[in-house]
């Protein structure tokens, strides 16, 4: 990987760090990684990206589908009680 986004540390930093379900389905990433995000994706719809920030975007995106998946599965542990 060439390019790593902010938020994509924070994930792998908060994998990292040992987590909970409640955690996981709680999680958000920090104001400074969704502000980045936010910037990649209007420059996605403005054609404009380097071809190394469109990397960073669809890392985000793999990482967006992993932590949906994630909270939804905690939730159903969650649920469960277990």
């Amino acid at each position: 990987m060439s390019v790593a986004s902010p938020a994509y540390f924070e994930i792998i930093d908060f994998i990292a760090a040992g987590t909970t379900p409640d955690a996981v389905a709680h999680f958000r990433p920090s104001p400074d990684a969704q502000q980045r995000v936010a910037e990649l994706i209007e420059g996605e719809k403005a054609a404009r990206l380097s071809p190394e920030e469109k990397a960073e975007l669809d890392h985000f995106m793999e990482l967006e589908h992993i932590m949906r998946m994630a909270k939804a599965r905690a939730r159903q542990i969650l649920s469960c009680g277990r």
